[in-house]
């Protein structure tokens, strides 16, 4: 499908920038939501996820993914969340093994490639029966998730689901991981070590030979982090050997509902391998946007909107 020109989309000053746009929401947007259904479900393999459910009375059922080191708690979610609800859909929320309050009782942690996890919490939904349509909201991480599990076993994907989104997603991983570890990404990516760090500790207590120690203070990125961790926890030879088996991009093609990605021209985090514009202009069921501004989870605007444009896209695309 040929690129699509996305709406009237212009932040004021000084939110034209892609660092402020993925800074800016996360500091000072908060958003509040009716009480929520909470509920642990059990994974097939004997672990268990801890979703948010919020409800409309509707027969359309949207899942949200978030991103790297999010829960169903982070502005991000619940802003996308309340945007659904308003529009007709009920909506789950879930927290990535590990992302919730209670770390996850196996070794595996959430990764990029994971589809397991975004199925078991649709299936969840869908098996008590009150809804006709789905969809599917990736941020991030989640998009890629998302865009993979669509791709990779597309005869398997419920005929529930009609409709799927992807926001800001790392379509090419490797490219992606670079991309972090720049210098002008450095604010970034210690954030993400900070938090991932302390998570090996709480594993090595329950797991210490699977969660070692030794070395974690010389981790200085994320590629050294997949290295040592992400790729042997998950059957990986190594950090290159996951990004190029777990990229959603290779899968891209073979999506067979309508997608929607939104990747902004200025987001700091991906690299132009990130933007699949080929693979949109040759797969008539994806589309992409580029739009000029709007950083990494961000398109913001002041005063801080109510909804964001990513949010009031998501509900056209959805309800079209």
């Amino acid at each position: 499908m040929p690129l699509l020109q996305p709406p009237p989309y212009k932040p004021k000053f000084p939110l034209q920038s892609g660092h402020l746009q993925t800074i800016f929401p996360r500091l000072f947007r908060k958003v509040n939501l009716p009480p929520v259904i909470r509920r642990r479900i059990n994974t097939p393999d004997g672990d268990f996820l801890d979703i948010d459910w919020h409800l409309a009375g509707s027969t359309r059922l949207a899942v949200i993914a978030h991103g790297l080191e999010g829960n169903s708690r982070r502005h991000y979610v619940l802003g996308m969340a309340r945007a659904m609800v308003l529009s007709g859909w009920d909506c789950i929320t879930y927290n990535f093994r590990g992302c919730s309050k209670e770390m996850n009782r196996r070794p595996q942690m959430y990764h990029s490639g994971d589809t397991q996890d975004i199925n078991t919490v649709l299936q969840y939904g869908l098996n008590h029966g009150i809804y006709d349509d789905a969809a599917l909201i990736g941020f991030s991480m989640g998009g890629n998730q998302v865009l993979k599990y669509l791709g990779e076993n597309p005869e398997q994907v419920p005929e529930n689901v009609t409709r799927a989104i992807g926001i800001s997603v790392p379509c090419d991983l490797a490219s992606a991981a670079r991309q972090l570890c720049k210098k002008s990404n450095f604010i970034y990516s210690q954030y993400f070590l900070r938090s991932l760090k302390k998570k090996v500790i709480t594993k090595n207590r329950l797991f210490p030979t699977l969660f070692p120690l030794e070395g974690l203070p010389s981790i200085k990125n994320l590629i050294d982090f997949d290295n040592k961790y992400t790729a042997p926890l998950n059957d990986f030879k190594d950090a290159s050997d996951y990004y190029s088996k777990a990229s959603c991009k290779q899968f891209l093609h073979r999506i067979k509902i309508p997608t929607l990605i939104i990747n902004a021209q200025d987001d700091p985090f991906l690299a132009p391998e990130c933007y699949p514009i080929a693979e949109a202009q040759n797969n008539n069921y994806l589309s992409l946007q580029i739009p000029q501004y709007g950083g990494h989870v961000g398109f913001t605007d002041l005063p801080q909107e109510k909804q964001l444009w990513s949010e009031s896209r998501a509900v056209r695309f959805l309800n079209t």
